[in-house]
């Protein structure tokens, strides 16, 4: 099953700890969590024959689940893509056990299909039948609801050219009907609700940086290493966890200084802090939710404006909560997320257990209006569990032997994902599903050039010019003596991949066992993401430094990026003011938490709130600046200036303390 490696151990010395550390509490993939089942054998689930299209047969239909599988959830929805809701009629759906289900079916707000939501889950195990009649046009073709428009995230079903004119009839008269029908089988889900969380011990005192206007907040340290020299690039954006500390979005400077830190408790851990563009406007994303020992999560998908108000959530569908691999909007309010689904599974076809659980994962397409899931693949319908790096366990401990970590949807409408655990990148047909090449792994379409073998690699992305980027992480267990960011280019007539280049961190040479992801910048700049060892860099295209940084080596987090960002939030600035410890003199303490564009702070006391008047006016030196004003003041106010000196923000009055109430009641560090 897997190739003879060779097992290189070459770290640098200042990042050993940081990656045994991150090794013993177990990386973002290949962590043993022991299952509780009865002994018995599992179901059949991997497939004799992959390959299983969601096209329907004549119609332009995709329909998920797609027929003849096995992988559906017992809460799927049956979605219908690509004619106008209308045109979907009749819908009958019997489970071979479960019997006849009533539901309702719910437009998508494309105009361009339609989910039939049961109003009862279907029984683990069973076969589904499922027909309905597709309205035909006089012509005898299938109208198209479809939206029109492609490009990195435009509808990726555009690249059919059909027309709107289907979502604009909401008659239905004038037409004919098809009757169509297909199966499937429902899996036998695996309970991941005993497996535990990544473990999140305190963060050492020095790897964090604290504010009196953040009270109980710990920032991760970011330290620059190699000054910046393309401050076009703009503003570094990252996550903290799992591991150490306090877990969250971060927005950095590139001189590290920091901007936004939105921290989250109760055991949630943020991941894929991005810019994505969302209804016309430049948006963060990222997902926050739990981390599971087994190696993914389990949460939802957020979309944020620059005010740091939530616009968009997406939980993921079908019984299945959005993962923290990947999460990509498109045009027409449309998504891509991962998802895992922990089923059971017989693995003795691949010399595993016959009572075994598999992670099967799943591409899902959502609708981000309604939440109702478009269309959804799954891995184990189209590529071979063989084809995986990682043996099957002869244990019931779930067999992660895919591992989607990436989504790219594609201007012609495929789609292209990568999976660490088969060393592999698929570019997926768009509606089918059907796996059109492979980069990499066991069953390459493609004559591997030297240096384009990747291990355990991560964020596959294909450029406008064709040319394919890796992440190539190349441990866990080692590979290969560094992790690399990897450009490669694809010859499809003579079937060959070339390097074109490959990024490495100079000094110390970098190997991390997990994450990671690699950033085209629009000037072909690269920006390398190191993940379990969560150093960041940008790389010109012929490889030189322009930039280097880290947080604490301790620490880690999936990916990191550049974006050009400017932030105001929607709430005032902070204000903190206490007296001296002679009482004659006051402080004040001031910060924006978000807001990119402050450049100095005006600075108001007084002795009742409503009548301050400015006191000073200092630059802006830090996340958070302080002054002393030589009086002794009952209030204090600040205001926020831009460059030009115009007011961003107020804060509220704040009423000064005085010096013993303004002592912390622990040590503080940073």
């Amino acid at each position: 099953m897997s190739r003879t490696r060779s097992v290189i151990a070459l770290l640098a010395a200042a990042v050993v700890i940081a990656v045994a550390i991150v090794l013993a509490t177990g990386a973002l993939s290949g962590t043993d969590h022991k299952a509780n089942t009865s002994g018995a054998a599992s179901p059949s689930c991997l497939p004799s024959t992959l390959n299983h299209s969601a096209k329907l047969e004549g119609l332009p239909v995709d329909v998920s689940p797609a027929p003849a599988t096995d992988t559906a959830n017992p809460h799927t929805q049956i979605s219908f893509l690509g004619v106008a809701p209308a045109q979907i009629q009749d819908v009958s759906v019997v489970g071979e056990h479960s019997g006849h289900h009533s539901g309702e079916l719910h437009p998508y707000s494309q105009g361009d299909g339609a989910s039939f939501v049961p109003d009862t889950p279907f029984d683990a195990g069973e076969r589904v039948m499922v027909s309905a009649t597709i309205g035909t046009s006089q012509s005898g073709s299938a109208l198209s609801g479809r939206p029109e428009g492609t490009a990195n995230g435009q509808s990726r079903r555009a690249a059919n050219n059909r027309s709107l004119s289907a979502a604009n009839d909401k008659s239905g008269t004038g037409t004919n009907g098809k009757r169509v029908s297909f199966d499937f089988r429902v899996d036998t889900p695996y309970s991941t609700a005993s497996a535990p969380a990544f473990p999140n011990p305190q963060a050492a005192p020095a790897d964090y940086q604290s504010f009196d206007t953040l009270p109980g907040i710990q920032v991760p340290v970011l330290s620059v290493t190699v000054p910046d020299r393309d401050p076009a690039a703009g503003e570094i954006l990252t996550t903290n966890g799992p591991g150490p500390g306090q877990y969250g979005p971060l927005i950095y400077t590139p001189q590290g200084r920091l901007v936004w830190f939105d921290h989250l408790a109760g055991g949630e851990t943020a991941e894929d802090l991005n810019v994505q563009s969302y209804e016309g406007r430049r948006e963060l994303t990222f997902w926050h939710g739990k981390v599971l020992s087994l190696g993914f999560g389990q949460g939802e998908d957020v979309v944020m404006n620059s005010h740091y108000q939530t616009v968009a959530k997406v939980p993921g569908g079908n019984g299945l909560q959005a993962d923290l691999h990947d999460f990509q909007i498109v045009p027409h309010d449309v998504s891509y997320t991962t998802a895992f689904n922990a089923i059971r599974c017989n693995l003795s076809s691949v010399d595993g257990a016959s009572d075994g659980v598999i992670l099967d994962t799943a591409v899902q397409e959502i609708d981000m209006k309604t939440g109702l899931v478009r269309w959804e693949w799954h891995s184990i319908d189209h590529v071979g569990a063989a084809e995986s790096e990682t043996p099957a366990p002869k244990s019931t401990a779930p067999w992660d032997w895919f591992h989607i970590n990436s989504i790219d949807p594609q201007p012609n409408g495929n789609i292209f994902i990568s999976a660490r655990s088969t060393w592999a990148g698929y570019q997926l047909e768009g509606g089918s599903g059907n796996v059109l090449w492979r980069l990499g792994g066991l069953k390459s379409s493609f004559k591997m050039g030297p240096g384009t073998e990747t291990a355990w690699q991560h964020d596959g992305r294909i450029l406008s010019n064709g040319e394919v980027t890796f992440f190539d992480d190349g441990s866990n267990p080692p590979i290969h003596q560094q992790s690399r960011g990897l450009r490669i280019a694809l010859d499809f007539r003579t079937r060959e991949a070339h390097l074109i280049a490959a990024y490495t961190h100079p000094n110390p040479a970098l190997l991390t066992p997990s994450q990671g992801n690699m950033q085209t910048l629009a000037d072909g700049n690269a920006i390398v993401g190191y993940g379990g060892v969560p150093a960041i860099s940008e790389f010109a295209p012929g490889g030189a430094l322009l930039f280097d940084a880290h947080l604490p080596f301790d620490m880690s987090f999936y990916r990191a990026f550049r974006f050009p960002w400017n932030g105001r939030p929607s709430t005032p600035p902070t204000v903190l003011a206490n007296l001296n410890n002679t009482g004659e003199e006051t402080i004040v303490h001031m910060s924006w938490n978000g807001a990119s564009e402050v450049v100095s702070w005006r600075v108001l006391a007084g002795e009742r709130a409503g009548s301050l008047t400015s006191q000073t006016t200092i630059p802006a030196s830090n996340f958070e600046s302080s002054t002393i004003l030589p009086k002794k003041y009952a209030y204090a106010a600040v205001q926020a200036l831009d460059a030009t000196g115009k007011v961003l923000g107020d804060s509220k009055a704040a009423k000064v303390s005085t010096y013993a109430a303004a002592l912390p009641s622990t040590p503080r560090s940073g």
